[in-house]
């Protein structure tokens, strides 16, 4: 057991005690300041689960990017707060919205092709003759309404590589759109030959 301990000693890594001290940094970091960042969120949102979802986040946040923590963090806390819990409203946005879209396609009423809805069916199932790669792409840019650099974060790529993606998943698309028969032209060509 001695030489196990002398050679563990040895290689020891650098990182423990750095990950002992980041975490009774945060520990007195959240007892010193968690209330005040939780009443602030309270105020704002009014939900106290959403409240605790925030602060927890917000704490994350501050933990991994604990170099960029300032001396008087509560401003700093606030702020990253204030942003998370935007995020978490956009998110909820979204899928309320995406719910009721949903909830309209499924009541019966089919788009109708001389209604104008015709093109969002082809649409849609062009995008799902597409690689998984090429529509993430073409869904982040046009469904979540991002940039290229936002999507190009998204994705952990860079800002160049997403622009030639978008650009060849839009091609694709294209060709899917192009080469797509509109419901009752194959019986017509059919009749014709």
């Amino acid at each position: 057991m001695a030489t196990g301990a002398g050679s563990w000693r040895g290689r020891a890594p650098k990182r423990r005690p750095e990950t002992l001290q980041d975490a009774a940094w945060l520990e007195a970091l959240f007892l010193a300041h968690g209330d005040a960042v939780r009443s602030y969120v309270m105020y704002r949102c009014g939900d106290a689960d959403l409240a605790e979802d925030v602060v927890s986040e917000a704490f994350l946040i501050a933990w991994r990017d604990r170099a960029a923590v300032p001396d008087p963090p509560v401003p700093y806390l606030l702020g990253v707060a204030r942003r998370v819990l935007a995020g978490q409203r956009r998110a909820t946005a979204r899928r309320d919205a995406l719910a009721a879209r949903l909830a309209d396609g499924l009541d019966g009423a089919g788009p109708e092709p001389d209604a104008g809805g015709f093109e969002g069916l082809e649409l849609h199932e062009a995008l799902s003759r597409l690689p998984d790669h090429d529509r993430e792409a073409l869904v982040l840019v046009g469904w979540c309404e991002l940039s290229n650099v936002e999507a190009a974060q998204v994705l952990g790529c860079s800002q160049v590589t997403f622009a030639v993606r978008l650009h060849r998943a839009r091609r694709r698309l294209r060709a899917e759109l192009d080469n797509a028969e509109r419901p009752g032209e194959s019986t017509v060509r059919a009749a014709a030959s």
